[in-house]
């Protein structure tokens, strides 16, 4: 069996989705390779093999591109209870794995939730306390802005780091948090289907904030509209940021880059609609369509959600994180770990995460909301209620497109 991961070949990670592939075979007795690539190469070689009507048996890959394959008809069906262990998985891991029509394409296989990582000596240096709201949470951000929290007599630090490029929607994926702790949304149920809902007040609210944050209080680091997470991640670790949400896969390298007792882990406190709420996603193994060997692309899902396999995508034998929290429930991750904060956003994920609507497509949504986000960031005149209103009726129209408008 062929064996895709979208993971650059030689990183940690892959490293330790071969370890899985590996055990998987010892334990199986089926044969199974891996293939990593590149995450920037991932969609097009995956095209390009469909064109050749030739997929891998089994494609690890984040939930938010579920839509996608199922829309393509490029994955089977998944029963949920006819997978084994399926009692022992999540439930927001198999929401995650569930199509706009009801049914299962994927079986779950790696979880995580946002939660924020604060610069703790800058917090100390400006006499400021953990924020217990958006507002404050700004506030603190302003804080680290305007009073040099780093002491060097420069005007160089931003509060928050923000990946606000619109490539593979980044502002979306990052706003989310925001906008539902706020009360608003991207879309809402209406009858069988959705409807836009980011024209509705509380969403034009958040996103009033979010554009100030931008133009007015000018909390967030510089070029912040055009940047992706590979920028953002640097920003931080440098020293030139002090607020960044963001997953619990990014605690190695900063503890390298940074140190462990630099920066301190929190969940993101409510907003103005009085929710914590956070973004919930992870990865699915998708048993591809058109495999010849279709028990085996079954004994490999069973197997990567298995506490077995589960435990060496935690990565402590191999170097890679490939779970970042396990879907798993007879799985602790943060003993494994020995890290409590870990636990963190576990409890963020269990407590207060959300996926992304199960929509027919929702990668074009959120690409379309994103590029709407950023043209309010990106050009401050902008009235955002009208913008909210021009991009209410794009994600309408797509909605209809998908037929999934209610």
């Amino acid at each position: 069996m062929e064996v895709w991961i979208r993971q650059d070949a030689g990183s940690p990670a892959a490293e330790s989705a071969e370890a899985l592939t590996k055990a998987f075979s010892k334990e199986s007795g089926i044969e199974a390779k891996l293939v990593a690539v590149g995450v920037n190469d991932f969609e097009a070689k995956l095209q390009q093999r469909t064109a050749q009507k030739d997929l891998p048996d089994i494609v690890i890959n984040d939930t938010g591109q579920l839509g996608n394959l199922v829309t393509q008809g490029l994955v089977r069906e998944v029963h949920r209870e006819g997978t084994a262990g399926s009692g022992d998985i999540a439930d927001r891991a198999w929401e995650a794995a569930q199509g706009y029509d009801g049914k299962y394409y994927g079986v779950p296989f790696n979880s995580q939730a946002f939660a924020l990582l604060i610069r703790k000596d800058w917090r100390e240096k400006v006499g400021a306390p953990l924020p217990s709201s958006w507002d404050e949470l700004v506030q603190l951000a302003s804080a680290f802005t305007d009073d040099d929290p780093d002491g060097n007599g420069k005007n160089d630090t931003a509060g928050m780091v923000v990946p606000g490029s619109t490539t593979r929607g980044y502002l979306t994926w990052w706003f989310s948090t925001m906008l539902w702790s706020e009360g608003g949304d991207f879309v809402k149920k209406q009858g069988d289907g959705y409807t836009a809902a980011v024209g509705d007040p509380a969403s034009v609210k958040a996103v009033e904030k979010l554009q100030a944050m931008f133009c007015d209080s000018k909390v967030v680091q510089p070029g912040a509209s055009t940047a992706d997470s590979a920028t953002t991640h640097t920003v931080f670790e440098s020293g030139k940021g002090g607020i960044y949400l963001t997953g619990p896969y990014m605690l190695p390298r900063f503890d390298g880059s940074l140190g462990k007792d630099t920066y301190e882990v929190v969940a993101a406190p409510p907003g103005a609609g009085g929710e914590a709420a956070a973004l919930a996603e992870g990865e699915n193994v998708y048993l591809m369509a058109g495999s010849g060997n279709e028990k085996g692309q079954q004994a490999f899902a069973e197997f990567a959600a298995s506490p077995a396999g589960q435990k060496i995508g935690l990565g402590l034998d191999n170097g890679g994180i490939i779970v970042r929290l396990p879907v798993n429930t007879t799985v602790d991750g943060a003993a494994e770990r020995k890290d409590p904060r870990w636990d963190v956003f576990q409890k963020v994920y269990d407590e207060h995460g959300r996926n992304a609507p199960a929509l027919p497509n929702w990668a074009t949504v959120r690409q379309i909301s994103s590029e709407g986000l950023n043209g309010v960031v990106s050009e401050c005149s902008r009235d955002v209620a009208g913008a909210m209103g021009e991009l209410a009726a794009e994600i309408d129209a797509e909605l209809e497109k998908q037929g999934a408008k209610g």
